[in-house]
């Protein structure tokens, strides 16, 4: 019978032995005690004729006061280094932690003070909206070209950084084993939607005037985004980021050194980004500027995200305060919101995507050593195969999309309760009718406006909180619940 694996087992029965004794917790051997080792004895002669000859002991040549002496006192002040360590860095972690969220902090209060939104709106977005209008004769040239399959093709095309793009690519590629990419590309898009928004805001840059210009929405989702602010094109900057950083990871992953292979995916992600900017211009939904804006701005994220997204990753799946500092980050990140010249859309995306960064996050920490590690199966493979992967997605998707009913519905009370209870004003532009009141002023309040409790807000739209929990749930569900099925189910 095999009872040893490795040497690391072995000495781990060692360990069981010598932490036994009361003279090796103190690092000595001076109280005079004596060496009892008859368990690690008993299991030695246990141990096959091939396992002594692979470790290179033999149990009657073994001098055990020596061996624990010389190898494992050693060992166990490593142990204790590196455990003094650990916690050195701990604390240097609270440190930063701690410091990030006061500097972002303490940026919105200086922001608000120096009113820094209007004054850069002021500078920019006359300069942003001549280029608007200059562009339009040439939004004209391309529009010449109007056809239905053209309308189609565009169309189709911008659904690749949509929503309902993202709510269905993110969770299939977490399922099929790809837990890392999942989550990096989660975070990036979450920074990058934060990012556009921001700017979008700030400058509250107009889109092309319709008419002249032709404007073609065929989708819900692109009704919405035509009543966000133009400058830059989201749909270029996260296609920017999004093929970019897929082709950094494939050809790290797969470890391809043919400059060829190089090359073609370079021109692929060349091509999808200009397809994408052309679309947008076509469709009328951008100008020129908010295209040539997007691309510059996502070539900037995606270095910085190249940058830093291995340490971000080792971060989010270690033990050091993660879920907490995560949730206070999201939390502070909604208040710094900038205010928009008039409300639109863009504050209810960064909100979802907000909470869906929030959930990926405390998930992933929760279950990582479970679900999320690098030896998980994945797709395509003998341990999950292609029907596997299809009972995933049965199960996985109709979960999901309960779980996020049912956070829908649960913060759509608790919060209602919360408030009132707290005497905090809340008033509601969607989801509850009963709080649908007066919204004469902005729906994405100022910086301090909206952290304060005791400013001069009359009262704070609840639907904030009930969008962030409700996409917190859905990602949350994706990472962690639906997992859990799939290892109860066997998938």
């Amino acid at each position: 019978m095999k009872l040893f694996s490795s040497m690391e087992d072995f000495s781990a029965h060692i360990w069981r032995d010598a932490l036994q004794q009361s003279w090796l917790t103190a690092l000595s051997l001076s109280n005079g005690k004596l060496f009892d080792n008859s368990n690690t004895k008993r299991l030695m002669e246990r141990m096959s004729e091939e396992e002594k000859r692979k470790f290179g002991f033999d149990v009657g040549s073994i001098d055990w006061k020596d061996y624990i002496t010389n190898v494992h006192i050693l060992g166990l002040k490593r142990h204790r280094e590196e455990r003094e360590r650990r916690e050195k860095v701990m604390e240097s972690i609270a440190v930063w932690q701690g410091a990030t969220l006061c500097g972002i902090v303490s940026w919105m209060i200086v922001a608000s003070y120096l009113d820094v939104t209007r004054k850069l709106r002021s500078f920019l977005q006359p300069w942003v909206a001549h280029h608007v209008t200059a562009g339009t004769p040439l939004i004209l040239q391309i529009q010449n070209y109007q056809h239905r399959s053209l309308d189609s093709f565009f169309s189709a095309l911008s659904c690749v950084v949509s929503v309902p793009f993202y709510t269905a690519f993110l969770p299939l590629l977490f399922w099929s084993g790809h837990g890392k990419l999942a989550r990096q590309i989660t975070l990036l898009m979450a920074f990058c939607d934060y990012m556009g928004n921001c700017i979008k805001d700030v400058v509250s840059a107009p889109r092309p005037r319709c008419p002249p210009v032709r404007r073609i929405t065929a989708t819900k989702d692109e009704e919405d985004n035509a009543l966000e602010y133009g400058l830059p094109s989201s749909h270029t900057l996260n296609t920017v980021c999004l093929s970019g950083f897929l082709l950094h990871y494939i050809l790290s992953y797969t470890q391809i050194e043919d400059a060829h292979v190089k090359i073609a995916g370079f021109a692929l992600v060349c091509l999808l980004v200009g397809f994408i900017g052309l679309g947008r211009i076509y469709l009328g939904m951008h100008s020129p500027i908010d295209v040539i804006s997007g691309l510059a701005i996502g070539l900037v994220i995606l270095w910085l995200w190249l940058s830093v997204y291995k340490y971000v990753d080792s971060f989010v799946v270690s033990e050091q305060n993660v879920t907490s500092f995560w949730a206070g980050l999201s939390l502070i990140l909604l208040f710094a919101y900038p205010t928009p010249e008039f409300p639109t859309p863009s504050f209810e995306y960064h909100t979802a995507f907000n909470g869906v960064a929030l959930g990926i996050v405390s998930g992933v920490q929760q279950t990582y050593h479970q679900f999320h590690h690098e030896a998980v199966p994945r797709v395509f493979t003998s341990q999950l195969t292609v029907p596997g992967f299809m009972g995933r997605m049965l199960v996985g998707i109709p979960s999901i999309l309960i779980v996020k009913f049912c956070s829908k519905a649960l913060a759509k009370w608790i919060l209602p309760v919360l408030a009132n209870t707290l005497g905090i004003p809340i008033r509601s532009t969607t989801y509850i009718a009963s709080l649908k009141g007066s919204s004469d002023g902005l729906k994405q309040s100022g910086y301090v406006q909206k952290l304060f409790f005791f400013s001069g807000q009359e009262s704070f739209d609840v639907d904030t909180g009930i969008r962030f929990l409700q996409y917190a749930g859905l990602a949350w569900s994706v990472v962690d619940l639906v997992p859990s099925l799939f290892s109860h189910l066997r998938l």
